[in-house]
């Protein structure tokens, strides 16, 4: 099994819409035994795969409770992806993982998924926070969203340092996200980078949050699409080497 966590320093930078499309990628296209972990209390990867799910505290009783993860999980309309939803419980996450003095919790949790999955992925909330430390600890790769701006590419380097100065061993893979290759700032920011894998910005994109669905479920040869099945072989890629 290989955990891949999805996050970044700010929100608003296309994080949900990359978890969701990473997920059906891996489960349609590879086949895989996939999860998508809803780490962030705003349940933005519940909603478009699940629905509400009423914020029954469920979420955080993994952590408390000693819940088994995979009875928490819940099959969604594409084969071979599950869910273990969020819910507003998970605002207190940050606390919880400092009250339990547990460095590895989540990486334990994972843990006891492995026989039952080939992937995971974490949809993590932004920021650096106690949390966040348990991404680090547990994921085998951590994508990057970065909006083609000075300030995105900052947070992308302030992450960076972090995992330097903390000796963190995963690998972090930047991806331009929303991009518009039309706007000045925008070319040059890809022009400074153009090894990182590229997302556009797209309407189309968009209406995920009216479908409900992944991207490729119902726009399979739209150019976002393709981009999200061209970073989804990369991030296969990037696992295979480190074998």
């Amino acid at each position: 099994m290989a955990t891949i966590a999805v996050y970044s320093l700010k929100g608003g930078v296309g994080k949900t819409t990359l978890a969701v499309n990473l997920a059906w990628a891996a489960a349609t296209l590879s086949s895989r035994r996939t999860l998508l972990w809803d780490l962030d209390p705003q349940a933005a990867s519940t909603f478009l795969l699940a629905g509400e799910t009423g914020g029954r505290g469920q979420a955080q009783a993994i952590f408390t409770r000693d819940v088994a993860p995979a009875k928490l999980t819940r099959h969604t309309a594409i084969d071979r992806l599950d869910l273990i939803a969020a819910d507003t419980s998970l605002r207190a996450l940050d606390r919880t993982f400092h009250e339990l003095d547990k460095k590895k919790r989540l990486a334990k949790l994972l843990g006891a998924l492995a026989d039952s999955y080939d992937r995971v992925l974490l949809d993590c909330a932004p920021g650096l926070s106690e949390t966040s430390e348990q991404v680090m600890r547990a994921a085998d790769l951590i994508v990057v969203p970065v909006i083609p701006s000075p300030l995105a590419t900052r947070a992308f380097a302030e992450v960076e340092s972090h995992l330097a100065e903390r000796g963190g061993k995963v690998a972090l893979m930047p991806v331009h996200s929303m991009v518009d290759r039309r706007r000045k700032l925008h070319a040059e920011a890809l022009a400074a980078q153009p090894d990182w894998p590229v997302i556009p910005m797209a309407s189309i994109i968009e209406t995920m949050t009216v479908r409900r669905a992944p991207l490729a479920a119902f726009a399979p040869r739209s150019p976002g699409a393709q981009a999200f099945a061209e970073l989804w072989q990369a991030i296969e890629r990037r696992l295979a080497s480190k074998r």
